[in-house]
Protein backbone atom coordinates (compact mmCIF):
# COMPACT_ATOMS: atom_id res chain seq x y z
CA UNK A 1 0.00 0.00 0.00
CA UNK A 2 2.77 2.60 0.89
CA UNK A 3 4.47 1.39 -2.18
CA UNK A 4 1.29 2.25 -4.69
CA UNK A 5 0.85 5.92 -2.38
CA UNK A 6 4.73 6.66 -3.00
CA UNK A 7 3.87 6.04 -7.11
CA UNK A 8 0.95 7.85 -6.74
CA UNK A 9 2.35 10.81 -5.38
CA UNK A 10 4.90 10.30 -8.26
CA UNK A 11 2.03 10.89 -10.71
CA UNK A 12 0.75 14.08 -9.50
CA UNK A 13 3.72 15.88 -8.46
CA UNK A 14 6.13 15.77 -11.01
CA UNK A 15 5.61 15.72 -14.96
CA UNK A 16 6.21 12.41 -16.20
CA UNK A 17 8.60 13.19 -19.16
CA UNK A 18 9.82 10.25 -21.66
CA UNK A 19 13.49 10.02 -22.69
CA UNK A 20 15.41 7.91 -25.30
CA UNK A 21 19.35 6.93 -25.10
CA UNK A 22 20.31 6.30 -27.82
CA UNK A 23 23.91 5.28 -29.61
CA UNK A 24 25.62 2.59 -31.76
CA UNK A 25 26.42 -0.70 -30.56
CA UNK A 26 28.57 -0.81 -27.30
CA UNK A 27 28.91 2.84 -26.88
CA UNK A 28 27.60 2.59 -23.09
CA UNK A 29 23.70 3.22 -23.08
CA UNK A 30 22.83 0.08 -20.51
CA UNK A 31 25.51 1.57 -18.46
CA UNK A 32 24.26 5.32 -19.04
CA UNK A 33 20.61 3.81 -17.77
CA UNK A 34 21.87 1.69 -14.62
CA UNK A 35 23.82 4.48 -13.50
CA UNK A 36 21.01 7.06 -13.51
CA UNK A 37 18.01 4.97 -12.50
CA UNK A 38 16.69 5.42 -9.30
CA UNK A 39 15.16 1.73 -9.35
CA UNK A 40 16.37 -1.65 -10.26
CA UNK A 41 16.71 -0.84 -14.00
CA UNK A 42 15.04 -3.50 -16.37
CA UNK A 43 17.85 -4.36 -18.87
CA UNK A 44 17.42 -7.22 -21.74
CA UNK A 45 21.14 -7.69 -21.81
CA UNK A 46 21.85 -11.45 -23.46
CA UNK A 47 25.10 -13.20 -23.88
CA UNK A 48 26.70 -12.45 -26.96
CA UNK A 49 26.95 -16.02 -28.76
CA UNK A 50 29.50 -16.95 -31.38
CA UNK A 51 26.71 -16.95 -34.22
CA UNK A 52 26.12 -13.30 -32.93
CA UNK A 53 29.86 -12.27 -33.63
CA UNK A 54 28.77 -12.80 -37.71
CA UNK A 55 26.37 -9.60 -37.44
CA UNK A 56 27.79 -7.87 -34.31
CA UNK A 57 31.20 -5.54 -35.66
CA UNK A 58 33.18 -5.86 -31.97
CA UNK A 59 35.94 -4.05 -33.34
CA UNK A 60 36.57 -1.15 -30.84
CA UNK A 61 34.37 -3.51 -27.94
CA UNK A 62 36.50 -6.38 -28.33
CA UNK A 63 36.01 -7.11 -24.28
CA UNK A 64 32.10 -6.26 -24.91
CA UNK A 65 29.93 -10.08 -24.06
CA UNK A 66 26.57 -8.78 -23.76
CA UNK A 67 24.43 -6.82 -25.63
CA UNK A 68 20.80 -5.29 -25.44
CA UNK A 69 18.41 -7.44 -27.39
CA UNK A 70 15.00 -5.30 -26.93
CA UNK A 71 15.55 -2.28 -24.29
CA UNK A 72 17.32 -1.14 -20.72
CA UNK A 73 14.53 0.90 -18.96
CA UNK A 74 15.07 3.18 -15.58
CA UNK A 75 13.39 5.88 -13.77
CA UNK A 76 14.51 9.67 -12.30
CA UNK A 77 13.01 12.08 -10.05
CA UNK A 78 14.48 15.32 -10.26
CA UNK A 79 12.19 18.37 -9.01
CA UNK A 80 8.93 19.28 -10.78
CA UNK A 81 9.41 16.39 -13.23
CA UNK A 82 10.12 12.24 -13.75
CA UNK A 83 12.01 10.91 -16.29
CA UNK A 84 11.52 7.40 -17.80
CA UNK A 85 14.74 6.29 -19.58
CA UNK A 86 14.30 4.01 -22.44
CA UNK A 87 17.68 2.58 -23.59
CA UNK A 88 17.46 1.35 -27.39
CA UNK A 89 19.37 -1.18 -28.46
CA UNK A 90 22.46 0.00 -30.89
CA UNK A 91 22.35 -2.93 -33.57
CA UNK A 92 21.04 -2.60 -37.24
CA UNK A 93 18.78 -5.65 -36.72
CA UNK A 94 17.18 -4.07 -33.91
CA UNK A 95 16.14 -0.63 -35.81
CA UNK A 96 12.34 -2.44 -35.97
CA UNK A 97 11.74 -1.17 -32.38
CA UNK A 98 12.71 2.37 -32.83
CA UNK A 99 9.41 4.18 -33.86
CA UNK A 100 7.98 2.53 -31.39
CA UNK A 101 10.74 2.99 -28.49
CA UNK A 102 10.55 6.94 -29.60
CA UNK A 103 6.81 7.12 -29.52
CA UNK A 104 5.75 9.80 -27.24
CA UNK A 105 9.31 10.82 -26.06
CA UNK A 106 10.34 14.51 -25.82
CA UNK A 107 14.11 13.59 -26.49
CA UNK A 108 16.89 11.49 -26.94
CA UNK A 109 20.40 11.52 -25.61
CA UNK A 110 22.38 10.31 -28.42
CA UNK A 111 25.58 8.34 -26.74
CA UNK A 112 28.86 8.56 -29.45
CA UNK A 113 32.78 6.99 -28.56
CA UNK A 114 35.71 8.81 -30.37
CA UNK A 115 37.10 5.08 -31.06
CA UNK A 116 34.44 4.72 -33.10
CA UNK A 117 33.05 8.46 -34.29
CA UNK A 118 31.75 7.00 -37.76
CA UNK A 119 29.15 4.49 -35.58
CA UNK A 120 27.10 7.43 -34.68
CA UNK A 121 26.41 8.84 -38.17
CA UNK A 122 23.06 6.10 -38.76
CA UNK A 123 21.46 6.56 -35.06
CA UNK A 124 21.74 10.59 -35.81
CA UNK A 125 20.07 9.85 -38.97
CA UNK A 126 17.40 8.19 -37.34
CA UNK A 127 17.10 10.55 -34.13
CA UNK A 128 16.84 13.95 -37.26
CA UNK A 129 14.54 12.05 -39.47
CA UNK A 130 12.17 11.36 -36.69
CA UNK A 131 11.98 15.08 -36.31
CA UNK A 132 13.16 14.52 -32.28
CA UNK A 133 15.01 17.04 -30.41
CA UNK A 134 18.45 15.35 -28.78
CA UNK A 135 21.55 16.13 -27.10
CA UNK A 136 25.15 14.25 -27.87
CA UNK A 137 26.87 13.06 -25.19
CA UNK A 138 30.45 11.47 -25.98
CA UNK A 139 31.08 8.44 -23.40
CA UNK A 140 34.63 8.48 -22.44
CA UNK A 141 36.31 5.36 -22.08
CA UNK A 142 39.86 4.98 -20.57
CA UNK A 143 41.26 4.44 -24.55
CA UNK A 144 39.10 7.18 -25.90
CA UNK A 145 41.25 9.65 -27.75
CA UNK A 146 40.60 13.27 -26.47
CA UNK A 147 39.53 15.47 -28.89
CA UNK A 148 38.39 19.37 -28.36
CA UNK A 149 34.27 20.12 -28.25
CA UNK A 150 34.69 21.94 -31.75
CA UNK A 151 36.76 19.06 -33.03
CA UNK A 152 34.15 16.56 -31.88
CA UNK A 153 30.99 19.29 -33.36
CA UNK A 154 32.76 19.05 -36.55
CA UNK A 155 33.36 15.36 -36.77
CA UNK A 156 29.58 14.28 -35.79
CA UNK A 157 28.46 17.45 -38.51
CA UNK A 158 26.36 18.84 -34.66
CA UNK A 159 24.53 22.36 -35.69
CA UNK A 160 25.83 25.06 -32.98
CA UNK A 161 22.72 24.83 -30.90
CA UNK A 162 23.08 20.56 -30.39
CA UNK A 163 23.91 20.66 -26.81
CA UNK A 164 27.68 18.28 -27.05
CA UNK A 165 29.00 16.91 -23.49
CA UNK A 166 31.57 14.30 -22.54
CA UNK A 167 30.98 12.49 -19.97
CA UNK A 168 31.64 8.73 -18.51
CA UNK A 169 28.36 6.77 -18.64
CA UNK A 170 29.76 4.89 -15.19
CA UNK A 171 29.39 7.95 -13.48
CA UNK A 172 25.95 9.21 -11.77
CA UNK A 173 27.06 12.78 -11.39
CA UNK A 174 28.66 13.02 -14.72
CA UNK A 175 25.41 10.72 -16.10
CA UNK A 176 23.16 13.23 -15.02
CA UNK A 177 24.71 16.03 -16.46
CA UNK A 178 24.48 15.01 -19.73
CA UNK A 179 20.56 13.99 -18.87
CA UNK A 180 20.67 17.96 -18.08
CA UNK A 181 21.81 18.85 -20.80
CA UNK A 182 19.31 17.45 -22.76
CA UNK A 183 16.52 18.02 -20.86
CA UNK A 184 16.96 22.12 -20.43
CA UNK A 185 18.05 22.15 -24.20
CA UNK A 186 14.23 20.71 -24.64
CA UNK A 187 12.86 23.43 -22.26
CA UNK A 188 14.52 25.99 -24.46
CA UNK A 189 13.06 24.96 -27.44
CA UNK A 190 9.83 24.26 -25.90
CA UNK A 191 9.47 27.59 -24.26
CA UNK A 192 10.81 29.81 -27.30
Amino acid sequence: MASALSESRISTEHIPVKLVIAGPFGVGKTTLVDALSEIKPLNTEEVLTQAGTLVDDLTGVNEKTTTTTAIDFGRLTMPGVVLYLFGAPGQTRFQVLWNELVRGALGVLVLADTRRIDESFAVLDLVESAGLRYAVAVNHFPDSPDYPPDALRQALDLQPSTPLVVCDARDPVSARASLIALVEHIRELVLS
